[in-house]
């Protein structure tokens, strides 16, 4: 992969609306098609935003009507706002491109910049992103005196996890000692150029996440490097190391195109 440029947007009280931040993209976009830029990654925060992807349904939303921006990258919504740093890496891949592997790079990255501050992560099959893995299934704390094997997020068709409170609040994952995420990870490639990326919990207030669905996932949360931690953290702390990681992660990579199979290009999945 060719040398990848940082740009840093905006973070704080310079931080930047989302709608701006997808316009930037869509120039940058262009021009890395155009190969008038290299591959660039833009990181910033952004205020308080609901972002859906394409897949998100209705039952994911926040029910109190609150604004969500519906976006072009996939997966389902998510929440942008202070105390998260957001990147997006705009690069040009090899055709057909190899989304899955794309995906796997991010969380590579951030999976070392988490274990640089002394938070082991991992994986989850089947679920993209960096997560903190929680307790085997029987050694968690039961909710509310029930066995864990009839968790109502999972059983019970009717059950609303936005309307049960903290007991079962995506912010609470870490006290229920579930799995639970630290960076979600939402793509788009157009013309053989990515877009969006990934949003890494530094120290915001996950409390935003419980008027949703994180992601579509009911039966586990989202967690924060403070927390993880049980100090404070700031994004200026992370920064550095988050593009160092970006840097020997995306830099180093041996690009290929996706295989194909009897001559047409497998399908990709994130």
């Amino acid at each position: 992969m060719s040398e990848l440029r940082f740009v840093r947007v905006g973070f704080g009280e310079q931080a930047v609306d989302y709608q701006k931040a997808w316009d930037m993209q869509r120039e940058v976009h262009t021009a890395r098609f155009e190969d008038t830029v290299p591959d660039t990654c833009l990181l910033l925060e952004h205020p308080p935003v609901y972002t859906a992807g394409r897949r998100t349904a209705d039952s994911e939303r926040p029910l109190d009507g609150t604004p969500v921006i519906d976006v072009d990258r996939g997966g389902k919504i998510t929440w942008h706002g202070p105390g998260q740093l957001v990147g997006y890496p705009i690069q040009k891949l090899p055709r057909p491109v190899d989304v899955v592997a794309h995906v796997r790079r991010l969380e590579e990255a951030l999976i070392r910049a988490s274990a640089e501050f002394g938070v082991e992560t991992s994986r989850v099959e089947g679920r993209s992103g960096v997560w903190v893995l929680g307790d085997p299934v029987g050694e968690r704390p039961s909710s509310g005196g029930l066995s864990l094997d009839f968790d109502p997020r999972l059983h019970d068709e009717e059950f609303d996890a936005r309307l049960n409170g903290p007991e079962y609040a995506p912010s609470n994952a870490g006290q229920r000692r579930e799995d639970r995420k630290l960076a979600a990870i939402g793509i788009r490639v157009a013309k053989g150029v990515t877009m969006h990326g990934f949003s890494f919990n530094v120290n915001p207030d996950n409390t935003w996440f419980d008027r949703i669905v994180p992601c579509g996932i009911r039966d586990a949360g989202v967690t924060s490097l403070a927390y993880e931690l049980g100090r404070d953290i700031t994004i200026a702390d992370v920064l550095p190391v988050v593009e160092k990681h970006l840097r020997e992660v995306l830099e180093g990579a041996e690009l290929a195109p996706r295989a194909v199979e009897g001559g047409r290009a497998a399908p990709a999945r994130a």
